[in-house]
């Protein structure tokens, strides 16, 4: 039985942002990078003279940053998902808060997994449609193998936070088990980078895809390796019934 009052437990089974919430964080994140891009000193004037005219690059620019964040957003989100269950998790910051920075943390890097999508329409060097970035596979100017992969990645971490609204409907077990797919959107979401990613060359993009997969994995074989080891509960023995007297 859990420790915590009723309230709480009752608060922490809901998702802790709303509908309205959630679409102001993507509406919030899209502004503030595009802002970012006007009003920034020197690099950030440099890529706001490129958001027109003939070959354009601003736009890919703010797709690969914007792609890193959603990378390190979504190791975040599985990091707290993984510790959520600790102990220390759970005696600081608490149950209800890990539960919400966790919630949190995966819906701000669903946004950014979108913006990075979403931008590329105004790059003419690739010239997406709107349809070949919504539908799986369609891309055929850049990696359509790797590009699929990355926007299953995209659908299946939209599915799982979806979750966070409906899990009284569904129930906490079929929660967890919907959430054991982020393991699986993680992976691919490495993938696509590694695959697709201009970036991938470079030393810096390679420490950081070998610092966010060692770390999941480590973390990964530690929660099992625990589970393993923990004593399961022993049942409570049933109580067996006084035997009755008999009237002499």
């Amino acid at each position: 039985m859990s420790s915590l009052p009723a309230t709480q437990q009752t608060k922490s089974q809901n998702s802790s942002f709303g509908i309205a919430s959630a679409i102001s964080i993507f509406l919030g994140v899209s502004l503030g990078l595009l802002a970012a891009s006007l009003l920034l000193p020197d690099r950030g004037l440099q890529l706001a003279g490129t958001l027109a005219g003939s070959s354009p690059k601003a736009y890919w620019y703010l797709s690969r940053g914007s792609a890193f964040v959603a990378l390190a957003l979504l190791w975040m989100s599985m990091i707290l998902g993984l510790l959520i269950t600790d102990k220390m998790a759970r005696n600081w910051p608490g149950a209800p808060t890990a539960f919400a920075v966790h919630e949190f943390v995966s819906l701000l890097g669903l946004a950014f997994a979108m913006f990075h999508a979403l931008i590329l329409l105004g790059d003419r060097y690739i010239n997406y449609r709107l349809a070949q970035i919504l539908m799986p596979f369609g891309s055929m100017n850049y990696h359509p193998i790797w590009v699929g992969v990355g926007q299953i990645g995209f659908y299946a971490w939209a599915i799982i936070s979806a979750t966070f609204y409906v899990r009284q409907r569904i129930g906490s077990k079929a929660w967890k088990f919907i959430h054991y797919a982020s393991f699986f959107n993680f992976v691919i979401a490495m993938l696509h980078g590694i695959a697709s990613g201009t970036d991938t060359i470079t030393p810096w993009a390679q420490a950081l895809y070998w610092v966010l997969g060692g770390t999941v994995l480590f973390l990964t074989v530690y929660r099992v390796v625990a589970g393993l080891l923990q004593p399961k509960p022993q049942p409570r023995p049933v109580p067996t019934p006084a035997p009755q007297q008999t009237r002499q």
